[in-house]
């Protein structure tokens, strides 16, 4: 049976900065949907192709704290360089992701690599918030740097497109990242003509976003920079490319605990996000200039 389409939302009239260095549409929350709906993804931005331009003051996001919740940042054109409290650090190019696991807390930086900022040129990136369990809330923070060559990959029939499987399982391919509850993360490219059917289970939260071209998704004509939100019922996706198109899938099984939210602090009492907040102050996330 196919999924039931529930809402096709058109990209918001307006972007936001964050940082000066990422011009950022916002689908979750978003338009309706809520954390809880689409549990257990809290946030999507997609920084639609812009052209930045050269640039000699590197453009981005200064030190800023995160806890209890992953940061999965995915890269399609220019490249971005991070540095995290815990040591950790490395550049993010086309094809590549990180998956940031902010967990017990964590402060972190985000930026234009330095030899991108001052080429300048197009910059397109998806950067997802994925909840935590509360039982790993507490787990000490840690990244995956997955690189393009990483990704579980499957290859459509007359070279009709690629399916990049960042997470979980498409077909008998799995993905290369780790998660804490059951994700699936799709990166998919398809040719003009281009077509693909893959089953998601019913009981997952699921939305897509058509990052280029314009699609058929289960019959329906949905146009790019467009998301689509999956009743949860069904499990068959199909999605057919009226031209060359890219979309990004985005499954999850529900985490059912309570979201409390406050800026970059995603906990499950308003007692603990005090406690996070006190935690940044005193220092706890360590250092980083």
């Amino acid at each position: 049976m196919k999924k039931t389409i529930e809402k096709i939302s058109s990209r918001p009239s307006r972007p936001g900065m964050v940082g000066d260095g990422f011009r950022v549409f916002n689908y979750i929350p978003g338009a309706g949907i809520t954390q809880q709906r689409m549990s257990p993804f809290l946030m999507l931005d997609f920084n639609a192709e812009y052209n930045f331009g050269p640039s000699e003051t590197v453009k981005g996001v200064g030190v800023h704290p995160h806890k209890g919740f992953e940061t999965v940042t995915i890269a399609y054109k220019g490249s971005v360089a991070h540095h995290d409290s815990t040591g950790n650090s490395g550049i993010i190019n086309p094809g590549d992701v990180q998956w940031m696991t902010a967990g017990a807390g964590i402060l972190h930086k985000e930026y234009h690599e330095k030899e991108f900022s001052k080429t300048g040129g197009p910059f397109e990136m998806v950067q997802l918030w994925v909840n935590l369990p509360k039982e790993h809330k507490a787990t000490p923070a840690h990244y995956q740097a997955i690189t393009a060559g990483e990704m579980g990959k499957i290859e459509l029939p007359d070279n009709r497109g690629v399916v990049n499987v960042i997470a979980g399982k498409f077909g008998d391919v799995s993905g290369p990242a780790s998660t804490y509850s059951p994700v699936n993360l799709f990166d998919i490219k398809l040719q003009n003509g281009g077509e693909t059917i893959f089953n998601i289970p019913a009981t997952h939260n699921t939305s897509l976003l058509v990052i280029n071209g314009n699609v058929k998704v289960n019959g329906t004509e949905v146009k790019e920079h467009s998301f689509v939100l999956f009743g949860n019922e069904g499990e068959e996706i199909s999605i057919a490319a009226d031209d060359n198109a890219v979309v990004l899938v985005i499954s999850g099984e529900p985490i059912n605990e309570p979201i409390v939210s406050y800026g970059p602090f995603v906990m499950n009492t308003e007692q603990e996000i005090h406690e996070a907040i006190m935690e940044f102050q005193s220092g706890k996330y360590g250092v980083l200039e």
